[in-house]
């Protein structure tokens, strides 16, 4: 999966009062910081305003003018205060900057006090977050409230922050397909598209019908048919997959490849059973997986909140994310459970490159050959962040959290794939999760983004959160 570089604006403030003469270390620290984590540095030129910082509206409007001429070519702001700085020319500057603002504040050094060298950027902090709060300006600040550039603190924060930027970057609009109808019995997965839209993520829906047609009518002799029937078995063992359905799947992840380029689609959710089983005979979990493993979220059952979930999961971990069931107790242990689908589970996700087998609920309803995909294996053992979403009453929810997927054994014949998590306080949160109205259905990726996520989430896309 492809990583997003980024770019970040630098602003520097300045207050007259206190000593400028820390602002040209600020310049230099603070780009190598962000070069030395793999992100690119954009700053307004030395020579533009006083010692390259802003203080005046004047100089404020001189900042904003070259973050207008830059539009577009920068993922977020990083507002660097190497003493007070002056709030009222901050606001000015970045008030239409339209991206992420983290404020940062240099650290006081407790043998450096007199006045030629305190800086005040503890208390210039304050100011900036008033006067952006007075004027409506999301912002971003992590604890500790001050934290050096070249410290291991900082670089947290700014890791973090990139995490925003990515979630923010892409979510402020977005396009999620719903392939196929809600299957009927699975009102846990019900969605509102104008609530959705309200929040710049637009729905577009096809029938299985227009799937199968293309499908059916499909053209073999294409390079892409040609080289995605070579892959998949690669990604996975297909050896007891018969050559008409291994045939099958790859004329569909080639279809499904078409729908997504042709409605820009950045997720998409899919109606996985029973049509898929009775007219092209195959379950298409391995398919998801890969398109997963591509860094395109594929949510199973139409469930449209999780794939919208999952994508901002995929967005701050830059690794693929996954939709599972909250599936099974692990004996007696509170903190566990065992999540697990079908096979949808991207390869990165996985302890070893998983077995396609013919899908043994299918075979019971509809009988054995008309489900060959499940993508079957083990979930590897990682930290982990969870997440799910809803739409209720005009309003976008979601609930957010971090635990970590163990190494702990699942008995043999267990079907799907599927791994252990601990969460702690895992009761309480399944309690209120099944309370308050979410689904049977978590998305999950590996790390601890979950600070990144919600960040993004509440601060700048203005979803509700649930506390679990």
């Amino acid at each position: 999966m492809k990583k997003q570089p980024l770019t970040f604006a630098l602003f520097f403030g300045n207050r007259g009062f206190f000593p400028e003469t820390l602002i040209a270390g600020a310049r230099r620290e603070l780009t190598a910081q962000v070069e030395a984590l793999g992100y690119t540095a954009l700053l307004l030129e030395e020579s533009a305003t006083r010692f390259g910082a802003v203080e005046t509206p004047d100089e404020g409007r001189v900042y904003a003018r070259f973050l207008e001429q830059n539009k577009g070519k920068y993922d977020g702001v990083i507002l660097c205060l190497p003493n007070f700085g002056d709030e009222t020319g901050a606001v000015t500057a970045l008030l239409d900057c339209g991206v992420p603002i983290l404020i940062q504040a240099y650290p006081d050094e407790l043998d450096k006090m007199g006045f030629k060298e305190r800086r005040d950027a503890f208390c210039g902090k304050f100011s900036i977050m008033d006067v952006f709060y007075q004027y409506g300006l999301s912002y971003t600040v992590f604890p500790p409230h001050t934290a050096h550039p070249a410290s291991g603190t900082f670089k947290t924060q700014l890791e973090q922050f990139a995490g925003v930027c990515r979630v923010v970057g892409k979510m402020k609009r977005m396009t999620v397909g719903a392939i196929g109808a809600r299957t009927t019995a699975f009102k846990t997965v019900r969605f509102d598209e104008l609530t959705l839209q309200r929040y710049g993520i637009t729905t577009e829906t096809l029938d299985l019908s227009d799937v199968f047609l293309r499908v059916k009518s499909f053209d073999t002799s294409r390079e892409e048919f040609k080289a995605r029937s070579q892959f998949l078995p690669q990604y996975a063992n297909c050896s007891n997959v018969p050559a008409p359905a291994q045939d099958t799947m790859a004329r569909l992840s080639v279809v499904l490849d078409d729908i997504i380029a042709e409605y820009r689609m950045d997720a998409i959710s899919f109606r996985c059973w029973l049509e898929m089983e009775k007219e092209l005979k195959i379950a298409p979990c391995l398919l998801m997986s890969e398109l997963n493993n591509r860094g395109i979220p594929a949510a199973c059952e139409v469930d449209m909140c999780n794939a919208i979930t999952m994508y901002a999961l995929r967005l701050a971990a830059e690794t693929p994310a996954t939709c599972l069931d909250w599936n099974n107790n692990y004996g007696d242990d509170p903190d566990k459970c065992i999540l697990f689908h079908c096979g949808p589970v991207p390869q990165d996700l996985m302890t070893a490159k998983g077995e396609v087998i013919d899908h043994p609920m299918f075979a019971k309803a509809l009988g054995a050959g008309c489900g060959w995909g499940p993508n079957v294996g083990r979930i590897a053992a990682s930290p982990m962040t969870y997440a799910s979403s809803k739409t209720e009453n005009g309003i976008f929810h979601y609930y957010l959290g971090e635990g970590e997927m163990t190494a702990d054994p699942i008995a043999e014949g267990f079907f799907g794939c599927a791994g252990v998590a601990r969460i702690p306080e895992l009761q309480k949160k399944l309690n209120i999760i099944g309370r308050t109205g979410y689904r049977h259905h978590v998305s999950m990726t590996f790390g601890h983004v979950a600070t990144a996520v919600r960040e993004a989430f509440s601060t700048y896309l203005r979803y509700s959160p649930t506390d679990i």
